[in-house]
């Protein structure tokens, strides 16, 4: 408790302190305080090693302050001086501390890039060519830290990962694949970027990713980003991208295999999508190709279509007024569906044709209470087997059985309304609509029926009902 207490005593005097962070790159070579920053050096990065951020603070503090630039062949204590802060922003509550931390971690990214470009800071490559890769990366992990931690101002964090781009080149880190993809399909969005200016960005990022999922031992998170960002650009993709681009993008491929028809398709289809015409050459080539496979692929894909998609196949025949074939395709989609609420819709549409279409009763309800056992909280298919009590009312006997028939239509309607709010209006028409059929207290009395009493209706409902009467 006293350690964490005096860290945060620190942490509080550092707001007043790191403000004025140095700008030089010194390093503890020739400094009379070498081995006290040597020493804090070893302490704090035992500490950071293994996350122990607070324990961390104070040592690096020291080494930070002495010598900023550690031994002069690396950038450790600004960039272990960033991670820290980004730890401590994470657990900071008080808005004034966090954007101290935030201006700190952007310093700090500054002052490491500065010394490399001055040269203070010497790497074991210390090429121009190397100078020029970690400069680079640094700038885009500061842009990356400064979408996903400091919530910059989005010109402002693209130019800085851009920046990190044209110096980096294919060297620049996976880092900046994702916020950059993000902020330009925003800033494009919002009309700050042009449609040129957004896809320059998209090959830039398509080159580096291409180049460093081939070749970076870091392969996977390269993919990793590009899919991401592939996501994030897909929602523009047809605002940025023409004809001319995507016959350039995949004139390759359709060369590579000229006689496929699946290649065919594929880029006759995206062509036509992205404006191109007839009178086009590479179009043209494509589209009569094409026209000597479409009939019988078209009729492959329908029946593997029909085949794969009962349900769809089912909703046509229902169009065509092929009720039990449209049954038939229903069945065959409740048998291959594994998700609850998709067969439950299968077997509701499956009850509506039994019960208003081919007048099949019983089968209708068994399918609507099935249906209403895989989707709790549906009204649907109990307010279908209230039609069907209502509709069926008058085959059901006497006037007293069918005026029982129609309580138990109303007790339906009254239980969809009460677990549904969809279809309560509904319900609470139908309800007003057959309050007028309900039994009267005449009937009721030669019956030797009074209210509350249970009565069983007849016909193939055979369902109890509470009498009450109109």
């Amino acid at each position: 408790m006293k350690s964490m207490m005096k860290f945060w005593s620190l942490i509080v005097m550092s707001l007043f302190i790191l403000p004025g962070l140095s700008a030089q790159c010194e390093s503890w070579e020739g400094s009379p305080q070498k081995e006290e920053a040597e020493n804090a050096h070893v302490i704090y990065r035992g500490h950071y090693k293994t996350n122990e951020y607070a324990e961390a603070y104070e040592s690096w503090k020291i080494a930070y302050d002495i010598a900023p630039a550690a031994d002069g062949k690396r950038s450790s204590h600004y960039i272990d001086g960033i991670e820290i802060h980004k730890a401590l922003l994470k657990t900071e509550t008080d808005e004034a501390k966090k954007k101290e931390y935030k201006e700190i971690i952007v310093r700090l990214y500054d002052e490491a890039i500065a010394c490399y470009e001055s040269k203070a800071i010497m790497p074991k490559c210390a090429t121009d060519s190397c100078y020029n890769v970690k400069i680079a990366q640094l700038k885009g992990r500061k842009g990356s830290d400064m979408y996903y931690t400091v919530n910059s101002v989005y010109s402002k964090n693209l130019a800085v990962l851009t920046e990190s781009i044209d110096q980096g080149g294919l060297s620049s880190e996976y880092v900046i694949l994702d916020p950059t993809a993000r902020i330009a399909v925003y800033q494009f969005q919002k009309e700050l970027l042009s449609k040129e200016e957004t896809r320059a960005i998209y090959d830039k990022l398509e080159k580096i990713a291409a180049h460093n999922i081939e070749n970076n031992e870091y392969s996977e998170y390269y993919q990793q980003g590009w899919d991401a960002a592939k996501g994030q650009f897909a929602q523009i993709e047809r605002d940025i991208f023409d004809c001319e681009f995507f016959k350039n993008k995949l004139r390759p491929e359709y060369d590579a295999d000229p006689d496929n028809p699946d290649v065919i398709k594929k880029v006759l289809a995206i062509l036509k999508g992205q404006g191109c015409e007839p009178g086009d050459p590479m179009y043209d080539e494509l589209d009569g190709k094409w026209k000597k496979y479409a009939s019988a692929e078209n009729a492959r894909i329908q029946a593997e279509f029909e085949q794969s998609n009962p349900a769809v196949m089912a909703n046509k025949l229902y169009k065509e007024k092929d009720y039990k074939g449209a049954l038939a395709k229903y069945r065959d989609a409740i048998n291959a569906e594994t998700d609850p609420s998709k067969k439950a819709s299968y077997l509701f549409s499956s009850a509506s044709i039994e019960g208003r279409k081919l007048k099949n009763y019983n089968s209708a309800r068994k399918l609507a209470r099935e249906a209403a056992s895989l989707r709790s909280g549906w009204g649907q298919p109990y307010m279908l087997i209230g039609d069907l009590y209502a509709t069926s009312a008058r085959n059901c006997g006497d006037s007293w059985n069918q005026r029982l028939a129609i309580l138990a239509a109303i007790d339906k309607y009254n239980y969809a309304k009460s677990i549904d709010p969809e279809v309560a209006s509904e319900a609470a028409n139908k309800i007003s609509k057959y309050n007028g059929s309900m039994p009267s207290q005449e009937e009721g009395f030669m019956r030797k029926k009074k209210k509350g009493d249970t009565a069983t209706v007849g016909c193939w409902i055979g369902e109890k009902v509470k009498v009450r009467f109109k």
